[in-house]
């Protein structure tokens, strides 16, 4: 008997589960069916704003795989077709063309994957709907916006919220020559570090020619006669503008899950257990976007949009469905992102979340070099470390720097990954080379200066 696989979405999560799923199955027959709402599958959504830029200057660039390639390798893969509802007792997924030009229908399952991603967050202010604001969440937002861009004589681009896509997309806006105002609730930009990170990432901005409003919240969007955007409302003043990017964030898409009854946690992601299977359902499974994973240091479920994270929990599921076996074993954060010249990395907790976790930690920052002082292009970092009272273990890192400063958060993730104390960090044998890194490279600064602080918290008992 053939073995019915059902797919919602066909990005990362729901093609590597596919594929995957199809590729070891051996010799059991299995039809994997994809439902896709978009026009495009297996791109990379991270990449949109280097493309809106023109640092990559191909769409297809991003694009990892066609439908056509997907088909090819045996998917029965519907494009242009929405998930509308799910019964979970008698197996049956819902479906609409979204063009109205193809079938409704349901289709019949053995196994269920839901991989709906994250919608971005877009609030109900007055004129968000006009012409000229844009989100940043699929390659139908990238093109639409290129060509916004390229249409027209725009001078002035507000960007509302400085996360990830803000700071990005404030980038995009200053590659392409245009006047650049960022727009941020928060006392700094860039909440994913610490507010005294964060106002490094503030002063290099507006180092840049960038206006950047911090403490400010949107009310509303200023509509010509003819429909367009003209200005962005805060609760202190108004910012006029040409083009409104969105970097609010987003939230885990789970109206199909929620609606069907599956267990949503307090991230608002789908719970799964470690094999990706939705709990009290074992032949549906979830990942993605679209899911709480657990942090390792916090022991709480969070949602992460992350491509990285997304790709794996697609092929743990592909192997589970294939009857082998895998599980996600959690994740500590770990994410970096750049403004033209400077970078930022940041990796297991802040402060407000070693605090609301429950730890006693110390804080440390120190200033460095990403190459030999007295080499050429040598360029500053700041690293900001949290290490637990006592044991020392690393909680968690943050680096702002320029170039070549960033990818050092990864080595901080592997020790923390590894649950490692700073003082042990010490002593990690780290390559040295004047083109490459000061003869004690930062790393290992931060985690003595660390060790130090632990050392000294450390109460001294009564003779």
């Amino acid at each position: 008997m053939t073995r019915r696989i059902v797919v919602i979405g066909g990005d990362a999560t729901g093609m590597s589960a596919a594929n995957t799923a199809l590729r070891h199955s051996g010799d059991d027959e299995v039809e994997v069916t994809v439902l896709e709402q978009g026009h495009y599958t297996s791109y990379s959504a991270c990449g949109i704003p280097y493309w809106i830029a023109g640092t990559v200057s191909d769409r297809d660039d991003l694009i990892a795989r066609s439908p056509d390639q997907h088909r090819e390798a045996g998917i029965d893969l519907r494009m242009r077709t929405e998930a509308t509802a799910i019964d979970l007792d008698e197996q049956v997924v819902s479906f609409r063309a979204v063009d109205g030009d193809g079938e409704d229908g349901e289709l019949g399952y053995d196994d269920l994957v839901l991989a709906t991603g994250a919608r971005p967050l877009r609030p109900p202010l007055e004129g968000i709907d006009a012409e000229g604001v844009f989100g940043v969440q699929s390659l139908e937002d990238g093109e639409a916006i290129i060509k916004d861009l390229a249409d027209s004589g725009h001078r002035r681009a507000v960007v509302v919220g400085a996360g990830y896509i803000g700071v990005e997309m404030a980038e995009a806006m200053i590659l392409r020559d245009l006047e650049v105002t960022v727009l941020d609730q928060a006392p700094e930009p860039f909440t994913q570090v610490d507010p005294d990170m964060g106002a490094i990432v503030r002063e290099a901005m507006e180092g840049m020619g960038m206006t950047v409003r911090t403490g400010v919240s949107v009310e509303g969007f200023d509509v010509g006669d003819d429909g367009r955007v003209t200005a962005v409302r805060t609760d202190q003043d108004t910012h006029p503008a040409d083009v409104v990017i969105l970097g609010l964030g987003v939230r885990p898409n789970v109206d199909l899950a929620q609606e069907a009854g599956l267990t949503i946690g307090a991230s608002g992601g789908i719970v799964t257990d470690v094999a990706m299977r939705c709990v009290g359902h074992e032949n549906v499974w979830a990942g993605g976007d679209c899911v709480e994973t657990h942090h390792r240091l916090s022991h709480q479920g969070v949602a992460i949009a992350l491509g990285t994270h997304a790709n794996k929990h697609g092929r743990i599921i592909g192997t589970n469905l294939a009857g082998g076996y895998g599980a996600f074993p959690g994740v500590i954060g770990t994410a970096i992102s750049k403004v033209c010249s400077l970078e930022i990395g940041r990796t297991g907790l802040g402060e407000a979340e070693a605090r609301a976790a429950g730890y006693g930690y110390v804080t440390t920052r120190i200033e460095s070099t990403n190459v030999a002082g007295y080499f050429p292009g040598a360029e500053t970092m700041t690293v900001k470390l949290l290490a637990e009272k006592r044991s020392g273990k690393l909680l968690g890192a943050q680096i702002v720097g320029r170039a070549d400063s960033g990818k050092r958060i990864d080595v901080f993730a592997t020790a923390i990954w590894n649950e490692m104390d700073v003082e042990e960090m010490t002593f990690m044998d780290l390559s040295y080379a004047p083109p490459f890194s000061p003869v004690w490279d930062a790393v290992l600064v931060a985690a003595r200066k660390a060790a130090k602080a632990v050392e000294e918290d450390i109460p001294v008992s009564p003779a």
